[in-house]
C-alpha cells in the first residue's frame, strides 16, 4: 500500500485512522478506493481525487477546498460539515450521501446526482449545479443564493425554508408542469 502524497493509486478498505488530518496539500490520489474510510477531519486542499471511490466513507469535518472529485463515487458517505468550497465535483456520484452543514459555496456540480442527498443546513452559495440530479434530496435551510440550477431536477426535494434568493433555475428545475 503507497501512503505517499503523490501516490497515483491508493487504496485504503475500512480504517479507523485519521490517516490525512496532518495535512496533504495537492495530493495525487486519482482512483484512490476508500470504501468504508473513517478519516475525521482530513485536509485534502486542492487534492485531485478524480473517480476516486469513497462509498461510505466518514469524512467528517473533511477540508476538501479546491479539491477535484470529477466523477468521484461518494455514495453513502458522511460529510458532515466538510468544506468543499470551490470543489469540483463535476459528474459525482453522491447518492444518499450526508452533506449536513457542508459548505459547498461555489462548488462546481455540473450533471452530479445527489439523488436523496441530505444537505440540511448546506452552503451553495454561487455553487453550479447545472444537469445536478438532487430527486428526493432534502435541502431543508439550505442557503442556495446566487446558484445556478440550470436543467437540475429538483423532484421530490425537500426545500422547506432554503434561501434561493438570486438562485437561477431554468427549464423547469423543480418538476412542476
Amino acid at each position: 500500500m503507497h501512503t505517499h502524497t503523490h501516490t497515483n493509486y491508493l487504496q485504503i478498505l475500512p480504517i479507523d485512522q485519521s490517516l490525512l488530518s496532518t495535512g496533504t496539500a495537492g495530493a495525487k490520489l486519482i482512483v484512490a478506493i476508500l470504501i468504508g474510510a473513517k478519516l475525521i477531519g482530513p485536509k485534502l486542499i486542492v487534492a485531485k481525487l478524480i473517480g476516486a471511490i469513497l462509498i461510505e466513507a466518514i469524512l467528517i469535518g473533511a477540508k476538501l477546498i479546491g479539491a477535484i472529485l470529477i466523477g468521484a463515487k461518494l455514495i453513502g458517505a458522511i460529510l458532515i460539515g466538510a468544506i468543499l468550497i470551490g470543489a469540483i465535483l463535476i459528474g459525482a456520484i453522491l447518492i444518499g450521501a450526508i452533506l449536513i452543514g457542508a459548505k459547498l459555496t461555489g462548488a462546481k456540480l455540473t450533471g452530479a446526482i445527489l439523488t436523496g442527498a441530505k444537505l440540511t443546513g448546506a452552503i451553495l452559495t454561487g455553487a453550479k449545479l447545472t444537469g445536478a440530479k438532487l430527486t428526493g434530496a432534502i435541502l431543508t435551510g439550505a442557503k442556495l443564493p446566487g446558484a445556478i440550477r440550470t436543467g437540475a431536477i429538483l423532484t421530490g426535494a425537500k426545500l422547506t425554508g432554503a434561501i434561493l434568493i438570486e438562485a437561477i433555475c431554468l427549464s423547469d428545475c423543480l418538476g412542476r408542469k
